[in-house]
């Protein structure tokens, strides 16, 4: 029943801004924790960076250019892309642990992936 639908992915120059959006549906107890991962072809998935109780983490080489941000009355988590560079392009995934009612485990979910592409 847990959905996430991500947006916000397209085409842009070097230098140039996008804003990623992902939209959480269902019946969910709480949210633990949301991140925004992005896989490039032929490479391994990675965490770009994550929010959880307002606090936030970045990786290395996006840390001072992307800002992940979450609206809690909306379930929904954005992630604010800035001086973006040709190595940022990939599909990037929303991704969040939940727990559902009466869950012991919080569970993770998926979005379908938005794809990123910044040209040169």
């Amino acid at each position: 029943q847990v959905q996430l639908v991500e947006s916000g992915g397209g085409l842009v120059q070097t230098g140039g801004s996008l804003r990623l959006s992902c939209a959480v549906s269902g019946t969910i107890y709480s949210i633990a924790t949301m991140g925004w991962y992005r896989q490039a072809p032929g490479k391994e998935r990675e965490l770009v960076a994550s929010i959880t109780s307002g606090r936030t983490m970045y990786s290395d080489s996006v840390e001072g250019r992307f800002n992940i941000s979450r609206d809690r009355t909306k379930n929904a988590v954005f992630l604010q892309m800035t001086s973006l560079k040709p190595e940022d392009t990939g599909v990037y995934y929303c991704e969040v642990d939940l727990y559902r009612f009466e869950d012991f485990y919080p569970s993770k979910h998926w979005g379908q992936g938005t794809q990123v592409t910044v040209s040169s």
